[in-house]
């Protein structure tokens, strides 16, 4: 019997291990985008069985989505962070401006893919700056951490639009955009005049395992262990990552909204969410969407609510 147990004991720490080590590499894929040539990419429709047993073992490469410009005028600014990265951003100025808008994407997404919403905040008056956060579109960088250092972009993305003049400025972000907009609330002294937060997560370990259950995996302990990886694999800790918590921090008018089957992003993480929200605040639902642009997919109610809540 003692013999029995110590061999599945022996099992049972190597099953452990070789998790962890599978793990570990697909945290490291999760947070490395890589430039355009960097890594080959094979189409779903060539890939072998190896290539598809390489991505379930060692995860999936990300390359860096390609911008699609937008047919309206703008100016391509380069924005440099506090730790050196280069955004890459397009301001389109409007005339008699109300204010400017910053905006940003989503994770493993690109400036361009809010070319919707930067036409209807153009039309509502307001200048637009577009901003592909780092390791995204043209910015530099490769590392993504899901919106801890992502705080230092909006930060820089903001103090850009100040250095201009612009005075009533208004942060707009898409889920990873989102989330890090309230880390930059919580760690810099920045007064935007409001804030738009779309699909913002809870805490990055929600995140993480909002992920892993639509790859169709039992969200633990893999989400757990991903959580850890990544952080350590990025040099933080990925477990303090809480935006219910710096959200704590802001003092500016707040609309905060989300798609109804929406299947990354929980109820109970947007009710948090909003109930620690101290500033004015307003909660909008969209009942046909889910994670994805509720401009595009609700335009008429998306739109009305941004006219409301904008700053006249």
């Amino acid at each position: 019997m003692k013999k029995l147990l110590k061999i599945l004991l022996k099992i049972v720490i190597g099953l452990f291990v070789f998790l962890n080590i599978v793990v570990m590499f697909h945290a490291y894929k999760f947070t490395h985008h890589y430039d355009e040539g960097q890594v080959t990419i094979v189409a779903e429709k060539d890939k072998t069985g190896w290539d598809k047993t390489k991505e379930m073992l060692f995860g999936y490469n990300m390359v860096k989505q390609k911008n699609i410009a937008p047919d309206s005028t703008f100016n391509t600014v380069k924005i440099t962070t506090a730790d050196k990265t280069i955004l890459d951003t397009w301001y389109s100025k409007v005339p008699n401006e109300k204010g400017c808008v910053a905006m940003f994407h989503g994770h493993a997404r690109k400036k361009s893919d809010m070319i919707a919403e930067a036409s209807e905040f153009q039309k509502q008056g307001y200048s637009t700056l577009m901003v592909d956060l780092r390791a995204h579109g043209n910015s530099t960088g490769n590392r993504c951490s899901i919106g801890f250092y992502e705080g230092e972009d909006i930060k820089a993305s903001y103090d850009y639009i100040s250095s201009i003049g612009t005075k009533n400025i208004v942060l707009y972000g898409i889920s990873l955009g989102a989330s890090s907009i309230t880390k930059a609330m919580n760690d810099y002294d920045i007064t935007p005049s409001s804030i738009i937060l779309e699909m913002p997560f809870g805490t990055l370990p929600e995140a993480v395992s909002g992920r892993v259950k639509m790859m169709g995996l039992p969200a633990q302990p893999i989400a757990t262990l991903l959580t850890f990886w990544g952080g350590v694999e990025n040099g933080f800790w990925a477990f303090s990552m809480k935006p219910t918590e710096y959200v704590k921090k802001i003092k500016c008018p707040v609309l905060l909204q989300w798609g109804k089957n929406d299947t990354r992003v929980s109820k109970k993480e947007i009710d948090e969410i909003f109930a620690n929200i101290t500033a004015t605040k307003k909660l909008v639902v969209y009942d046909s969407s889910g994670h994805q642009s509720l401009c595009e997919n609700e335009n008429l109610k998306w739109t009305k609510e941004i006219a409301a809540f904008l700053p006249k």
